[in-house]
């Protein structure tokens, strides 16, 4: 049996309190590593094309309010 057909096994075994304490842990991590990673992203300029476009669209009147 693979690690992760172990770990699947273990998350199935576990009752609801502790499962809900492992998915919001997940959660956390998942949002921790999704912001490394854009903050990495904005360091290494690769949002830099993305940036320059939206604000060209907001000078170019091509926004709408909310």
């Amino acid at each position: 049996m693979s690690n992760i057909e172990q770990i699947e096994t273990a998350i199935l075994s576990l009752p609801s309190h502790d499962f809900e304490k492992l998915r919001q842990w997940f959660l956390n991590l998942d949002y921790e590593r999704w912001d490394e990673q854009i903050e990495r992203d904005i360091a290494d300029g690769k949002l830099e094309a993305l940036a320059e476009e939206a604000i060209a669209e907001f000078k170019a009147g091509n926004c709408r309010e909310i």
